[in-house]
């Protein structure tokens, strides 16, 4: 039987943090940012946690 291949795309995408919770970026952030505030263009600099609901399909993904 080969190797589970991860999903490149998701793999580039997501990273597991130390504790085992999953980190991702911002959705928003890539263009459009004339109309959005300062301060909401710097809050969506920061790396958010995925959902609970969602970690356990993300980690599927990103894990060989």
């Amino acid at each position: 039987m080969p190797k589970m291949k991860s999903n490149r795309g998701a793999a580039k995408r997501f990273r597991v943090t130390k504790s085992g919770k999953i980190k991702r970026h911002s959705a928003f952030a890539s263009h459009i940012l004339t109309k959005k505030t300062t301060k909401r263009k710097r809050n969506l600099r920061q790396e958010r946690m995925v959902a609970d609901v969602d970690a356990p399909r993300v980690h599927r993904m990103i894990l060989k």
